[in-house]
């Protein structure tokens, strides 16, 4: 079989992998070669509970053949959005490659193993930021943060490991929609949806 990971020279679906997560595996690597920074960088687009639409740009701290996963404060707006409306959406935009994917899905928090795993990966400043930011919320001045920060520098002191906050905690967007966008010359591009069918992969062409 030809490579299933090229583009170039897709004519048909049967060209092309049966499994996304595979494909996504090849172009995120790719990426990692060619992107001067942050190829895991990923617009997150959520809906509040008033209907309003918002997007963000997040990191993507692992994927897997269940989904792609993210971590924040709960109590962020994203955080409250996600608590409002289940479904959202992520976009990947490479560049240096010229490719994005676009992904859909419901989003589940990751098991409390995975997140305290995470957290205990970051670096200690990082984790301090985690508990010392009232992520969202409005804040007077920078001198506040800086104050919060120092109290729990001095709380944390003499600790070796410091704890998740109980408001920090990964996501998992579980995709039901997965699309490859390949730029093409004279905006002729080639797309390749990916869409969930019982346990399958569902795979069509879609005019560019």
């Amino acid at each position: 079989m030809e490579n299933t990971h090229d583009f170039s020279m897709l004519e048909t679906t049967d060209q092309a992998s049966d499994d996304p997560f595979a494909l996504f595996g090849a172009w995120f690597g790719a990426a990692r070669q060619s992107e001067p920074a942050d190829p895991d960088a990923m617009s997150l687009a959520t809906i509040d509970a008033a209907g309003r639409p918002s997007v963000r740009i997040v990191l993507m701290k692992s994927y897997d053949a269940r989904g792609f996963v993210f971590y924040t404060n709960r109590n962020s707006y994203k955080g409250q959005a996600l608590a409002a409306n289940h479904h959202a959406a992520l976009c990947f935009h490479w560049k240096s490659l010229a490719r994005q994917v676009r992904i859909q899905g419901i989003v589940n928090h990751v098991s409390e193993l995975e997140s305290d795993a995470y957290f205990a990966s970051r670096p200690r400043g990082s984790k301090i930021g985690a508990w010392a930011s009232r992520q969202s919320e409005t804040l007077e001045n920078r001198s506040v943060l800086a104050e919060r920060v120092k109290k729990f520098e001095q709380e944390f002191d003499n600790r070796p490991d410091i704890p998740r906050p109980p408001h920090w905690a990964g996501y998992r967007i579980v995709p039901d929609k997965i699309e490859f966008w390949d730029d093409g010359t004279y905006r002729l591009h080639t797309r390749l949806l990916y869409t969930k069918d019982g346990d399958l992969w569902r795979k069509t062409m879609l005019y560019p």
